[in-house]
């Protein structure tokens, strides 16, 4: 989800945005006499199920189970949260208790239960961010950290939880970066497929969001993106279908912005002919807060549930759906359709078997859940730069002075919806205040997950923090350490994008100084998307570790040490520069209200991240893929064939080094020159394995025909075109180790499923 009760975040917006009166019926349909029937029966199909509940239930039942309400107090409209929601938070679809169906509680956000902005919010445990768990190239990272926070949501009373953001990087400046799955769209799909599994493993719906293309903050609200279909189909909408595939979420989220001129939530060709009818998919689309603009055209079009009234301009799904379907404007079987997707989806992930019982959060084992965050951090931090090998820290270093980015105390997270309050922190869940803006996307939260007391306690040297505000102190208190740790920041937040890579608050001036004083300089990113860096060769180590969750200062300080041996791999290329990128300024106005600007991703259709690099012949900072390791790694034996319409590919990895540590195996694909890609190569395949030191392990890996194919709308279906094809790895897009060829033949397969 996106806005809500940041949407203080103008007086303008305030003024504009809630101007029709509340209604009177924000009240769920008054109780009757309680009634059974065959959709009790769990034994049951939840199509039976479903089917069986519908022919029993009101007009006025089904009507009110499409409209969701915003379940936090929005004080300058005077709305109240619908009783039974749980303040502060997302959303509210009442439950029928005559049916004993369920109410839908709903709680952002992918990493882990967030709370509205409240004095007293619920502090839980944060997930590192969506980049991070990308790069551990580990779904079953992924899907642990998924079922933690799942876990956390059923005992904070909510069965929908609105996490699953898939959207490609298209805008290395998009503020919502950090909530994502990275550039592309096998790994992207896979890990957030995996984690919307462990999510729903609690008996929780998840969302799968933002659909589509909404892959910046700028004018989100009001761009239309222009995309070609074909283009679309290989790149955002196949990261889309990949995460379907391995999630199966439950719900939908469609985006605020235009495609292609219809809204997102009121595109027919988005929700009913892709993904309703080519994917097949049974759940609900709901809207995003604030992202429904009509009544019969968006049903019609697809939607199937309004989100978050207040948010839009009109209850839109409330009474003027009903005199919609009562003047035959949507049919009856739609409204049986829109009501029974959602039916759906609580039956297959077992809503009315596991009710909801309030909030039970003094049951969630905290310090359980840590050691799960910790893990996923551990395995996404990325070491960019170890020359020389600085680290990790040897034995001998006796001083090191840790400077800026609050790391004494924590480590820093994203803002906007997702934001969770950590548990850990002060009751108003802030352990520094008074950081950041105010309002939305605000405020700035840290988690209390301190470096340099982590530090501390895995290093015998002593250890000195300063804030490195005052860059000339930084340097001199640097030249009289053997090691200087400088943590650089980089704070992004929903609903608006970055300038440039550039560090903020003259951080790369600071660490400039710092090297120039020390030439054992250690640079720590916490950051919410790539980031360039013009002290880069004055540096001899970079660790990047993106928002790193609860115990975030622990992960890193692992890894500095070596108590933790790296393995992460970037899931996003870092530019050199912003000159590199499609667009140098991000489009569409922050100040223009016009109706609709527009983005024009036809300039790379689907060549995004390093696909529009190497088609461009263009050298990023870091590729792709790229990750080091204190010990060393290499593939051998490299075979590939063809099998039905895609590839199997074999490859022995091996430790060669002296440490335990993990290989990702990954596996690139090219096509014959004619054969029509968006860029020379795709990722085929990826696998991670845990070696120790010394240690072989032989890796299969399959390449889905997609990855192989391109997409022909005219024909509405997916072609190989036949010929040479090679199938290569290595340890990163750019870093080919291996080559062997494969001849596939021609083959077309329907864009739709049987």
């Amino acid at each position: 989800m996106s806005v809500k009760h940041h949407l203080l975040l103008s007086s303008a917006l305030l003024m504009t945005a809630f101007t029709y009166p509340a209604f009177a019926a924000d009240t769920p349909v008054a109780p009757a006499t309680p009634v059974t029937g065959a959709w009790q029966d769990a034994g049951q199909s939840p199509e039976a199920r479903t089917a069986a509940l519908l022919k029993v239930m009101t007009r006025e039942e089904k009507l009110q189970m499409v409209f969701g309400y915003f379940s936090t107090d929005f004080k300058p409209k005077a709305y109240k949260r619908i009783e039974g929601g749980m303040a502060d938070s997302a959303g509210y679809v009442p439950g029928i208790a005559r049916l004993g169906i369920p109410a839908q509680s709903q709680t952002d956000a992918g990493v882990g239960v967030a709370t509205q902005a409240s004095p007293t919010p619920r502090l839980r445990t944060a997930l590192p961010s969506g980049l991070a768990t990308a790069a551990t190239w580990n779904p079953e990272m992924a899907f642990a950290g998924g079922a933690m926070i799942g876990d956390e949501a059923r005992r904070s009373g909510f069965n929908v939880q609105l996490a699953g953001g898939t959207n490609l990087m298209r805008e290395p400046r998009n503020g919502r970066n950090f909530e994502y799955g990275g550039e592309d769209p096998l790994l992207a799909g896979v890990i957030v497929g995996h984690a919307i599994k462990g999510i729903q493993s609690n008996h929780v719906i998840s969302t799968l969001k933002h659909f589509a293309f909404n892959d910046q903050e700028t004018s989100r609200n009001y761009i239309e993106v222009k995309v070609d279909e074909a283009a679309g189909r290989q790149s955002d909408l196949l990261a889309f279908e990949f995460a379907l595939e391995t999630g199966n979420p439950g719900s939908v989220m469609c985006s605020y912005n235009r495609v292609n001129g219809p809204y997102a939530c009121e595109n027919d060709w988005l929700l009913n002919q892709v993904l309703k009818k080519d994917w097949g998919f049974k759940g609900f689309v709901m809207s995003d807060w604030g992202a429904t603009h009509s009544t019969a055209y968006a049903a019609n079009a697809g939607l199937d549930q309004q989100s978050g009234y207040p948010f839009d301009k009109s209850p839109y799904f409330k009474d003027a759906l009903h005199e919609a379907v009562n003047n035959g404007q949507v049919s009856a079987a739609r409204l049986d359709d829109m009501v029974g997707r959602i039916l759906h989806a609580m039956f297959a992930n077992g809503l009315f078997e596991h009710p909801l019982n309030g909030d039970q959060a003094a049951t969630i084992d905290y310090a359980a859940h840590a050691k799960v965050t910790q893990a996923d951090a551990e395995e996404g931090i990325v070491l960019l730069k170890n020359q020389g090998n600085l680290l990790p820290l040897a034995g001998t270093v006796k001083t090191i002075v840790l400077i800026g980015g609050h790391a004494d105390v924590g480590v820093l997270s994203g803002g906007g919806s997702a934001q969770v309050y950590p548990y850990g922190a002060p009751a108003n869940g802030l352990i520094i205040p008074n950081e950041g803006p105010e309002f939305f996307p605000g405020p700035m939260v840290f988690d209390p997950s301190s470096p340099l007391k982590e530090l501390q306690g895995l290093t015998q040297a002593k250890i000195t923090y300063i804030d490195g505000k005052d860059a000339k102190a930084a340097a001199k208190l640097a030249a009289g350490s053997d090691v200087a740790i400088v943590f650089a920041t980089q704070w992004t937040g929903e609903g608006q994008d970055a300038i440039d890579l550039n560090l903020p608050n003259d951080q790369d001036a600071l660490i400039k100084a710092v090297a120039g004083a020390n030439k054992k300089t250690v640079v720590v990113l916490e950051n919410g998307g790539p980031v360039v860096m013009p002290w880069l060769d004055k540096v001899p180590a970079v660790v990047n570790a993106w928002y790193p969750g609860t115990s975030g200062g622990a992960a890193i300080a692992r890894v500095l040490t070596g108590a933790v041996n790296p393995s992460g791999h970037l899931p996003v290329s870092f530019p050199a520069s912003i000159d590199q990128l499609p667009r140098t300024v991000v489009d569409g106005d922050r100040k223009d209200k016009a109706e609709h600007p527009h983005v024009d991703y036809t300039i790379e259709g689907a060549a995004i991240g390093y696909k529009w690099f190497e088609k461009k012949n263009l050298k990023p900072l870091f590729p792709f893929g790229f990750g080091l390791s204190y010990t060393t790694f290499a593939a051998s034996d490299l075979a590939a064939t063809a099998e039905a319409k895609g590839i199997k590919a074999s490859l022995t990895l091996r430790n060669t080094g002296d440490r335990d540590g993990k290989a990702v195996a990954q596996v690139y694909v090219a096509a014959p020159s004619d054969a029509g890609w968006e860029a020379p190569k795709r990722l085929g395949a990826f696998h991670k394995v845990a070696l120790k030191a010394g240690e072989s392990q032989g890796v299969a890996l399959t390449v889905d025909p997609r990855l192989l194919a391109t997409y022909d709308t005219a024909a509405h279906a997916w072609k190989i075109k036949g010929g040479d094809y090679k199938v290569m790895t290595g340890t990163s897009y750019q870093d080919i180790t291996a080559t062997v060829t494969v001849h596939l033949a021609d083959a077309t397969w329907p864009a739709t499923r049987p």
